[in-house]
This record gives C-alpha cells, sequence and structure tokens, in this order.
C-alpha cells in the first residue's frame, strides 16, 4: 500500500504544477487567421472601399429579396381569397349520358343512376330526381 501511494505521489505533483500555468492567448486575431498574414498590416483606403462596396451590394440584394418576398405574399393572399359566389351559366351543367338501346333514358352525370327523360327536348336543363331538392343538382339532357 505504502508503495502504490509513493508511485501516485509524483504523478499528483505534476498534475499540480500543470494546472498552475497560465495559458497563453493566441497572438493573432480573430481577423488574421490566415498563417502569411502580417499581423502589423493595416486595411488600405481601397481595400476599404471595397469592402463598402459589397456591402452596399449586399444590403441592396437583401432590399430586392425582402420587395420579392413581399410581392409573393400579396400574390399568395390573392390566391387563397375565394371567390364570392359562382355564377352559374349554361355552360357550367354537364350533360347526361344516354342509355344505350333504351330511347328517353339517361345517366345521371352525378351518381350514374338512370332517370327518366321523355318528351324533353334536347339541352333542356333537368333537376335530377334521385337527389333532394335542397343539393340542387342539375343537369342538360343530351
Amino acid at each position: 500500500m505504502k508503495s502504490s501511494f509513493f508511485h501516485s505521489l509524483p504523478l499528483v505533483g505534476c498534475l499540480a504544477f500543470v494546472s498552475c500555468f497560465p495559458i497563453q492567448p493566441d497572438r493573432r486575431g480573430a481577423r488574421d487567421a490566415r498563417p502569411d498574414a502580417d499581423p502589423n498590416a493595416s486595411i488600405t483606403s481601397a481595400d476599404q472601399q471595397k469592402i463598402d462596396e459589397q456591402r452596399e451590394l449586399m444590403k441592396q440584394r437583401a432590399k430586392e429579396n425582402e420587395e420579392l418576398a413581399e410581392k409573393e405574399k400579396e400574390k399568395e393572399a390573392e390566391r387563397e381569397t375565394p371567390p364570392d359566389k359562382p355564377i352559374k351559366r349554361p355552360d357550367d351543367f354537364a350533360f347526361a349520358n344516354p342509355v344505350p338501346g333504351k330511347e328517353g333514358f339517361v345517366f345521371s352525370p352525378f351518381n350514374n343512376k338512370l332517370v327518366d327523360v321523355r318528351d324533353i327536348p334536347s339541352g333542356t336543363l333537368v333537376r335530377d330526381p334521385t337527389f333532394p331538392e335542397a343539393e340542387k343538382k342539375f343537369f342538360r339532357v343530351p
């Protein structure tokens, strides 16, 4: 037991000595991270002018991007606004499909059920009798 204690004592002493040693900060600044950069060099007026031009260009691009984003939002808002109420025109109504082999009978375009349209002229707007009157489903006779 004494031998293990004496063997670990120098290790503890070395760790204590190293922990007291101050760490030197990096002498180069964050700006001069390149190994070939001169730490005493300063920015010239030409370099500063290029930097200023790049900043202005970046500001202009950011402003253009903001304007484009606003226009897209306006277009999206216009697309999302539903129309008040669609106006039913004669072209908006579906035509029924005639039943082959049975004169005066058609298939409803909404549920494909058989509807009797005898004595009704072609092109006439007819309410589908298979639906309740509240739903108001209309079609044209072929």
